[in-house]
């Protein structure tokens, strides 16, 4: 190696190591960790793991649960589908209420119905219920607060799909019971030391004075929306029944399918599916459900392929129970279009005021002519109007004729001070 190619090695060297370099790879490193990127690659999982499904059981399994929806069963999911958004709704309103936000029932039931449908018609899974929490929190006038709502009412919904699929699959047959038997304990060790060091990270990163202020707001909004007296029972109640109204829905499409066990046995399937839908690497919700449903039916012995037909007559069941979404979001698409051409609409000016109008004039009675003239056109005076209130009193007269040569002048003869 001569001199010239050692001193550019070494200038190499030392430009790859200057701070310059180093806070270059850090952005990158932030740019890739961003939401955006993270949100592509969660798709392109979802994405490959569909193409895996396809390549190894063809698509035969895709198209045969297709067929097998009739308009029975879509009715039977928009019913479940009801049933389900409406208890969603309701544990929303119970949370917000508890933390200091106002949100009535109805309009509830309207925002989760069109956060259920942009979950499942775009990809991550989450951006309805981010377009929720963001329309919510800017109408209510406190942004932070409403998406803390929204974060507090899915929290409450997968703490109850947690608990649920660890007490079936604990206790109940399935593929996966004696792996779960062997893993709970060191899953609830390293998730009460993954709660502690996001405890202390999120300590250390807010200012000295802020850090105690903060973790008790935190957590009094978190007892105050989840378990305080008057919400409490309701997140619990409509907790469980969403819950059964979603392994209902499993239910039902592994009917469809054809698959014929019992719900004992599918009880823990499903359960399997839904933690599986909870993972971010999906396309509107595809993708980790089908994948995990082919695994656990052929482990069960029910077949890799029926699996995957009961998990894509789920995922199109779930499609219909969201489509009333798609109506709230066209009403009040209109309803902006309309209102916003209502504020732009053209104000017409106002029609400048005529030229005054002239003296009607009338015309003498016609008599005969005489040499004096023609005849003459004078104005038409209004009658004289008399009012008894605003005539000069009796007594103003009288003083009024007493005065100094006020007499009227006799006609024909002079005016002398004796005739005054």
């Amino acid at each position: 190696m001569s001199a010239d190619t050692a001193e550019a090695a070494a200038t190499d060297t030392t430009e790859v190591s200057s701070p310059a370099h180093g806070g270059g790879a850090r952005r990158l490193l932030r740019r890739l960790g961003g939401p955006a990127v993270r949100t592509r690659l969660c798709t392109l999982a979802g994405v490959v793991i569909l193409g895996v499904l396809f390549w190894r059981l063809g698509s035969g399994a895709f198209l045969d649960g297709l067929r097998r929806i009739d308009g029975p069963t879509l009715a039977a999911a928009l019913g479940i589908g009801l049933v389900t958004t409406v208890f969603s709704a309701w544990r929303w309103a119970l949370v917000a209420r508890g933390i200091g936000i106002r949100l009535t029932l109805g309009a509830a039931v309207a925002d989760y119905y069109r956060a259920l449908f942009l979950n499942a018609a775009l990809p991550g899974g989450v951006l309805g219920d981010v377009h929720r929490a963001v329309r919510h929190g800017k109408d209510a006038g406190d942004l932070g607060r409403g998406v803390r709502a929204v974060v507090l009412e899915r929290t409450a919904g997968q703490l109850a799909l947690f608990a649920a699929g660890g007490v079936v699959l604990l206790t109940m047959p399935s593929p996966v019971r004696d792996q779960v038997r062997h893993a709970a304990p060191l899953a609830g060790l390293g998730l009460l030391g993954a709660c502690a060091v996001v405890l202390a990270l999120r300590m250390n990163r807010a200012p000295s004075g802020r850090k105690p202020t903060a973790v008790r707001g935190m957590l009094a909004e978190a007892r105050q929306g989840l378990l305080s007296r008057a919400a409490g029972p309701g997140v619990l109640v409509s907790s469980v029944v969403v819950l059964a109204g979603y392994v209902a829905m499993f239910v039902l499409a592994a009917d469809v399918a054809g698959v014929g066990a019992p719900v004992a046995e599918l009880l823990p399937l499903a359960l399997l599916a839904l933690l599986a839908m909870s993972l971010p690497l999906n396309v509107g919700g595809w993708g980790p459900r089908e994948g995990v449903a082919a695994w656990a039916f052929g482990a069960a012995g029910l077949g890799a392929g029926r699996g995957l037909t009961v998990a894509v007559v789920y995922g199109v069941l779930s499609l219909v129970a969201s489509l009333p979404g798609a109506v709230v979001l066209v009403a009040r698409w209109y309803a902006r279009s309309r209102d916003r051409a209502r504020d732009f609409a053209p104000v017409a000016p106002e029609a400048p005021a005529g030229p005054r109008s002239r003296p009607r004039t009338t015309q003498l009675p016609a008599g005969p002519r005489t040499t004096d003239g023609p005849v003459v056109r004078i104005p038409r005076q209004l009658p004289e109007v008399r009012s008894e209130k605003y005539a000069p009193k009796e007594s103003a007269r009288l003083a009024r004729s007493s005065l100094p040569f006020s007499a009227v002048p006799s006609e024909g003869r002079p005016m002398t001070p004796e005739s005054v």
